[in-house]
C-alpha cells in the first residue's frame, strides 16, 4: 500500500471531488467558523498534486449560490412551467411513499424507475455504488441501466482483452509515442498531462487524434483529423502499415493472441488509399504515423468516452485495442489503452448494494431509452420515476421526445436535486440533496488507481439531505421491514470495505478517515496483461467466440456510424449535411455548473463552430444567428468560422439548459435516441444535421 499522511492544520478537511471526471481529484476544504472559506487541491496526492480545474475550483461559491434548493417542494402548475410550493419532508415523504406505494400495490414493482445518472460518482451517494440500490431492490423496481457513459466501450474491450480495465494512466511516463485518440486532455482529466509531459521530456511523441482542434491537440505534437465516427478504419489502417514496415511483434502475436492469421488477411483491405477515402485524411499523413508507430516502443493510447458514441463505437475500441496487440504494446511497462481505470477498485459492491434483497428478476431499462420506456412499455406501463444525480430533459438523447414524455399526466415524478435544473420543471415532487462538503462518501477515479475518502465540512445547506438519508426517511416511510435499508453510512461504508480483494490490502474505512486517500495495491511495475488477458482463451482475441455467440462480429473490423461518416468523395459533392459533434465544454460539468453566473460567463452562448468553407458555402458569417436542425429537432446557436473544425464537421458545445437560455431548443433535441453496436450506449456523435441562417 502507498500512502502518503501529513497532519493537517486545524480548521481543514480532506475530501474529494465527486463529479464525472476521470480524475478524481483528493482536495482539502478549509473550514473558518464552521464555514468553508476555501478549497485547493491536496498537493500531497501524487495525481491530483495541489491542482483543481476551472470548474471545481469555483465549488464553493456553487454550494452557496442563491439558486440552491434548500426545501423540499410540490408540484402546483402544469408539468414543465417550474411553478412549485415549499411543503415539509413529511409531507413530501408521505406523498411519495403513498404512489409508490399504490404503483407497487397494482402494477407490481417494476413500474417505479429510479433513474440515476453521474452526478456524483461515490460509493454511498452516487452511481458508481448504486445509491439506494437496497431500496430498490426490496420494492422490486426496474433495473436501471447507466448507459450513458461507456457502454459501448467496456463492451468492445471486453470482446477482445476480457476487460474494460488496462493500463495505470500514470505510467504514460514511460511512453514513447503517445496516441490521445478522440479525448480533449486538457479539458476532461488535466491531471493525465503532467504524465505526458513527463513522457515528452524523455523524447516522446504525442498525437492528438480528433475530428476537432481542441486545446490538448493545440499542445500535442501532431494533430490528426479524421471524420467522426471512423477511427476503427484508421486503426486498421494504421495496423497494415506497422505490418508491412515489419513492425509487428510476432512473438506477442504467436504466443498472446488468437484468430491472428485471419486478422493479418482481413488487414489487406485497410490499405492507406483505402482507409483515407473512408476517413478523409491523407494517405500520406497515415503512412507516415503508421511508420511512426512501427518503430517506437512503447505506445500507449489514451481512449475516452466521446470516442465510442456512434453505431460502431464497441467495434472502434475493439479495433484500437487491435493496434496495440499487433504492435505488442500490451506486453511493454507504459504500452497499451488507458479506457477506464474503476475496475481496479475491489471494494465489496455485493454487500453494499445487497440484490439478494431482490425477491424475482426484473426486466433492465436503459438510460438513454427514457422517451422510449414512458411512451411504449405497457407491460407494466413506468408509473412512477425517481430522478437523482440527473438531468434528463437537458442530457439525454432526444430531448424534445424526454419532455414530452416526462409531461404524461399520469406519470408520477419525484426529482432530487441541488439544482432548479429543467428536468424538475416536470417534478410532482422535488427533494433537496447536499452537496459534496456536506456528507460523507468514498471515491476511487476512471482515470487513475487511488481511492479517497470525503468528510463533510460543513453542515448540510437549508433542509437538504443525503441521498443515504433520504432513502432511509423514504424506506421508514413505505414501512418496509428489512433491516439494512436503516443502514448507516459508516455501516454502508464498512460493507463495502469488507473485502479480501488484494488491491484493498491494508485499506480500512479507519485508514482512509485518518490518511484521506491511499493508492490501490497493484504490482509495480503495472503491466496488467504480463500473464495473459481475462478472455475465455487467456489471450487478446482479433476473434472472439463470446462476440460471434452475442451475433456481434467475431473478427475486429470496422463498423461505420449509421449517420455521420460520409466518404471523403461526398464531401467534395458539396453534401449539405454535417456530422454535428457536441464537446464537453471546458466550464461545465456535463449540465452541472450551467447556471452558474462566472462560469457561463467564460462558457459564452451557444456556440456551433463551421470551417471556413462550410461557412462559405452555406452564404454565413461568423458571429450570426443560426439554427441547426433535423428531422428529430432543432436549436439555435451563434456561429463562429474558423479552422478549428474540420470539413464536414459542426462542433458544439453540451450542458447548456434550455430554461436558461429563452427556450431556443437544446442540442440533444437533434440527436436519436439509438443504440450503439454494444452495450446499449447512445450516439450522440453518429448525428446529421443542417445549417442555415435563423
Amino acid at each position: 500500500m502507498s500512502v502518503k499522511s501529513t497532519k493537517l492544520p486545524d480548521g481543514e478537511v480532506r475530501g474529494a471531488c465527486p463529479l464525472d471526471c476521470p480524475d478524481g481529484c483528493a482536495w482539502i476544504v478549509h473550514v473558518d467558523d464552521g464555514r468553508p472559506v476555501a478549497l485547493r487541491g491536496n498537493p500531497d496526492h501524487p495525481y491530483t498534486r495541489g491542482a483543481l480545474c476551472a470548474k471545481v475550483s469555483r465549488y464553493l461559491e456553487h454550494t452557496r449560490a442563491p439558486d440552491r434548493l434548500l426545501h423540499p417542494l410540490r408540484r402546483t402548475g402544469v408539468k414543465g412551467d417550474g411553478s412549485f410550493e415549499r411543503v415539509s419532508w413529511d409531507e413530501a415523504l408521505g406523498t411519495i411513499a403513498e404512489r409508490l406505494g399504490e404503483d407497487r400495490a397494482r402494477f407490481g414493482g417494476e413500474s417505479i424507475w429510479p433513474f440515476q445518472g453521474t452526478g456524483t460518482l461515490g460509493y454511498l451517494q452516487g452511481i458508481v455504488g448504486g445509491s439506494g440500490a437496497r431500496l430498490w431492490n426490496v420494492l422490486g423496481t426496474s433495473e436501471h441501466v447507466p448507459s450513458i457513459c461507456a457502454a459501448a466501450g467496456s463492451e468492445g474491450l471486453r470482446y477482445a482483452i476480457g476487460t474494460d480495465r488496462a493500463m495505470d494512466p500514470e505510467d504514460f511516463a514511460a511512453s514513447r509515442i503517445i496516441l490521445l485518440w478522440g479525448t480533449n486532455t486538457l479539458t476532461t482529466g488535466h491531471h493525465l498531462w503532467k504524465f505526458i509531459s513527463a513522457a515528452r521530456q524523455e523524447g516522446a511523441h504525442i498525437v492528438a487524434i480528433d475530428p476537432l482542434r481542441t486545446r490538448t491537440a493545440d499542445r500535442a505534437d501532431q494533430h490528426i483529423a479524421p471524420l467522426p465516427g471512423t477511427d476503427a478504419a484508421l486503426a486498421l489502417g494504421l495496423a497494415h502499415v506497422v505490418v508491412h514496415e515489419g513492425g509487428a511483434d510476432t512473438a506477442f502475436l504467436e504466443c498472446k493472441t488468437v484468430g491472428w492469421p485471419e486478422f493479418s488477411q482481413s488487414l489487406e483491405r485497410f490499405h492507406p488509399a483505402a482507409v483515407a477515402a473512408i476517413t478523409g485524411l491523407e494517405e500520406e499523413l497515415i503512412i507516415d504515423l503508421g511508420r511512426r508507430i512501427a518503430r517506437t516502443r512503447p505506445m500507449a493510447v489514451r481512449a475516452t468516452m466521446g470516442l465510442q458514441r456512434h453505431a460502431g463505437g464497441g467495434m472502434t475500441l475493439r479495433a484500437i485495442t487491435a493496434l496495440c496487440a499487433v504492435t505488442g504494446d500490451f506486453a511493454l511497462h507504459g504500452g497499451g489503452v488507458a479506457y477506464s481505470t474503476s475496475g481496479y477498485f475491489g471494494g465489496n459492491r455485493t454487500a453494499l448494494m445487497r440484490p439478494d434483497l431482490r425477491r424475482l428478476p426484473a426486466r433492465k431499462l436503459l438510460m438513454t431509452r427514457l422517451a422510449d420506456a414512458l411512451d411504449d412499455l405497457d407491460d407494466p406501463p413506468i408509473r412512477s420515476l425517481v430522478i437523482f444525480g440527473a438531468n434528463p430533459a437537458v442530457s439525454n438523447p432526444d430531448t424534445a421526445r424526454v419532455r414530452r414524455a416526462l409531461s404524461r399526466p399520469d406519470l408520477f415524478t419525484v426529482v432530487i436535486e441541488q439544482f432548479a435544473t429543467d428536468t424538475t420543471r416536470y417534478a410532482d415532487i422535488v427533494l433537496p440533496s447536499t452537496m459534496q462538503t456536506e456528507h460523507v462518501d468514498v471515491h476511487d477515479g476512471y482515470g487513475h488507481l487511488y481511492v479517497a475518502y470525503n468528510a463533510p465540512a460543513a453542515e448540510p445547506a437549508g433542509e437538504c439531505l443525503p441521498h443515504t438519508e433520504i432513502f432511509r426517511r423514504l424506506a421508514a416511510r413505505m414501512h418496509l421491514e428489512e433491516p439494512a435499508l436503516q443502514a448507516s453510512d459508516d455501516e454502508l461504508l464498512a460493507d463495502l470495505l469488507a473485502s479480501d480483494d488484494p488491491s484493498l490490502d491494508g485499506i480500512t474505512l479507519e485508514t482512509l478517515r485518518r490518511d484521506g486517500w491511499a493508492k490501490l495495491n497493484l504490482p509495480r511495475p503495472f503491466i496488467p496483461f504480463a500473464d495473459g488477458f481475462p478472455t475465455p482463451s487467456g489471450r487478446f482475441e482479433f476473434a472472439s467466440e463470446v462476440a460471434a455467440a452475442g451475433r456481434q462480429p467475431r473478427l475486429i473490423g470496422y463498423t461505420p456510424p449509421a449517420e455521420a461518416a460520409r466518404s471523403a468523395a461526398a464531401l467534395a459533392d458539396g453534401d449539405e449535411q454535417l456530422a454535428l459533434i457536441a464537446t464537453a465544454s471546458h466550464f461545465f460539468m456535463n449540465s452541472m455548473f450551467a447556471n452558474h453566473p462566472g462560469l457561463r460567463a467564460k462558457q459564452g452562448p451557444p456556440t456551433v463552430g463551421l470551417h471556413p468553407l462550410d461557412a462559405a458555402s452555406r452564404h454565413l458569417d461568423d458571429g450570426q444567428d443560426i439554427e441547426v436542425r433535423n428531422a428529430r429537432g432543432s436549436f439555435i446557436a451563434r456561429l463562429a468560422v474558423d479552422d478549428r473544425t474540420r470539413p464536414g464537421v459542426a462542433m458544439t458545445t453540451k450542458g447548456f439548459w434550455r430554461a436558461l437560455d429563452g427556450g431556443a431548443g437544446s442540442i440533444n433535441d437533434t440527436v436519436p435516441e439509438r443504440d450503439t453496436d454494444l452495450g446499449g450506449g447512445p450516439v450522440y456523435h453518429d448525428n446529421l444535421v443542417t445549417v442555415e441562417a435563423a
